[in-house]
């Protein structure tokens, strides 16, 4: 719905007549110059042209970045809003998460998702590199790792969508070279001066022809595997594999997604994604993306600590992710799972899960994953502080 219309002056046009010599090489013949001819009793002069409006006198607006520098399709995945540099390596952002996603959304409708802060600091590395460090657009980038540390207290939905404040800073691992094309990113996740998220991520940058030489002779084409197997999946609509009745849902949101059965083999999953998931494949990728992993790993470590049916949902609060090797379509990917007790004093601090995904007995991807399950407490004490 269009809410705002472009101004049209009523005065009759302004009458334009053609001036110009040809003798000046600075003025080209047939140069058009307006002269008004209307009365207008808030003009002092007829023959005064319209002075135009200052861009930086105008307000500021509330727009999304554009949707290329963070590697989306859809506008409505894009949560950055702004940018200010605010140092040689220290940038100030700003973002928005909206109230009801679709995916990033607890299954209770209570708080947002912890991995959309994950979401929200790959957008960052990425929007940086392009709009602030020089990567042109068209190359690709490897996240090498994510460490994330989130506080759920502070994530619970509010009656407004929520605005947040971002502070950035790189470290380059190469720093005599022209563009930082491999470097660190450090990120801070502030609600109303409250620390929502922290994290820090590993980017590499790739030229399209060394992309295309590193892949080959990979399609771009998702190929899921065909083989029967058990599912831990983004979603069973629209999947190959079809896994059992599930015994209790994950996350519900559409697409509808189910935890997974017990594989023959304890705490064993294989991933299944859907290669038409709106979100975790919101573009055409030539492997596994690396947030289908770590919802898988989010999955498997729920499935693995709460093996039973619970109505309390849990919130992963701290994650180390290591991506080793490219998720390949075409190759049956597993996940396992086993636990380490935590010396946390928090009793709704679960045990630490370790998760392992492995594609022909090759690890390709490994998470360290703690969650926590909100009190009524914490969700009142933060609804409070969100008003």
């Amino acid at each position: 719905m269009t809410l705002l219309t472009v101004h049209q002056d009523n005065h009759p046009t302004p009458a334009t007549t053609a001036t110009g010599t040809g003798t000046d090489p600075a003025t080209a013949a047939g140069t058009a110059t307006r002269t008004s001819t209307a009365t207008d009793p808030g003009t002092r002069t007829g023959t005064s042209a319209k002075t135009p409006v200052d861009p930086t006198r105008m307000p500021r607006l509330t727009t999304t970045v554009p949707r290329e520098y963070v590697h989306r399709s859809t506008l409505a995945e894009v949560f950055l809003t702004g940018c200010e540099q605010t140092g040689n390596t220290h940038y100030t952002l700003t973002a928005q998460w909206p109230r009801a996603h679709t995916f990033f959304t607890t299954p209770d409708g209570t708080h947002h998702h912890p991995l959309q802060a994950a979401e929200t600091i790959r957008q960052t590395g990425i929007y940086l590199a392009h709009a602030e460090l020089g990567i042109p657009l068209g190359h690709h980038f490897l996240m090498r790792n994510l460490h994330l540390t989130t506080h759920p207290q502070h994530l619970t939905i509010g009656p407004t969508p929520t605005d947040l404040t971002l502070t950035a800073t790189y470290t380059p691992h190469h720093p005599h070279t022209k563009r930082p094309t491999d470097f660190t990113m450090h990120i801070t996740i502030t609600r109303n001066g409250h620390p929502t998220a922290t994290g820090t991520g590993r980017f590499t940058c790739l030229t399209p022809t060394t992309y295309q030489r590193l892949r080959h002779p990979h399609t771009t084409t998702p190929t899921p595997d065909t083989t029967p197997g058990t599912a831990i999946g983004t979603s069973t609509a629209g999947t190959q594999h079809q896994p059992p009745t599930p015994t209790h849902p994950l996350r519900t949101h559409p697409p509808p997604r189910h935890r997974p059965h017990p594989h023959p083999h304890p705490h064993t999953w294989q991933l299944t994604p859907n290669p038409h998931h709106p979100i975790l494949f919101d573009h055409t990728t030539d492997h596994i993306p690396g947030m289908v992993l770590l919802e898988a790993a989010h999955q498997a470590a729920t499935a693995h600590t709460h093996p039973t049916p619970t109505t309390h949902p849990t919130h992963p609060t701290t994650l180390h992710a290591t991506f080793h090797h490219y998720t390949e379509h075409h190759t049956p990917t597993y996940i396992t799972t086993h636990t380490t007790p935590n010396n946390n004093t928090d009793n709704n601090q679960t045990p630490t899960t370790h998760i392992t995904a492995h594609q022909n007995n090759t690890t390709v991807f490994t998470a360290q994953l703690t969650t926590h399950t909100p009190t009524h407490t914490d969700t009142t004490q933060k609804s409070a502080s969100s008003r």
